[in-house]
């Protein structure tokens, strides 16, 4: 049985070596690693309506980290997901229907979830800053 060779003209199993990274491929890893970090990322809205519900002096000790630059820093990265998220979701709504899933669509709902993300999350947070957010 050791001396036996696989039988040739036989497909591979899909793995990374077969694969070419295209920019599809990204997005659709970048909605799956955003769905997990948006579920750990819960924590913070939690972390913050339990410190609401502590009292003034739980709720001053989150605002002032949150409040810092490497806590804005973590609620844009999470907004960012979030927003990205979401439009990923309204493309696969899309897709769901029957429609544009030929190639040149998926690539243009793939570019527009990455400019929209980053232009609606750009856009949230300077609405944010202008009515005296933060």
């Amino acid at each position: 049985m050791t001396g036996t060779k696989p039988p040739t003209g036989r497909p591979l199993s899909p793995h990374l070596g077969i694969y070419r990274l295209t920019f599809t491929f990204l997005m659709s890893g970048f909605h799956r690693v955003t769905g997990a970090v948006l579920y750990f990322g819960m924590l913070i809205p939690i972390a913050w309506l339990l410190a609401v519900a502590t009292g003034p002096e739980w709720f001053d000790f989150v605002n002032s980290w949150l409040g810092t630059f490497l806590g804005r820093l973590v609620l844009f990265g999470y907004s960012w997901g979030l927003i990205h998220h979401m439009l990923g979701g309204f493309r696969h709504l899309i897709w769901d229907t029957g429609r544009g899933l030929d190639l040149v669509s998926i690539e243009i709902f793939a570019r527009a979830t990455i400019v929209g993300s980053v232009s609606l999350t750009v856009a949230v947070w300077l609405a944010v800053y202008a009515l005296g957010g933060f």
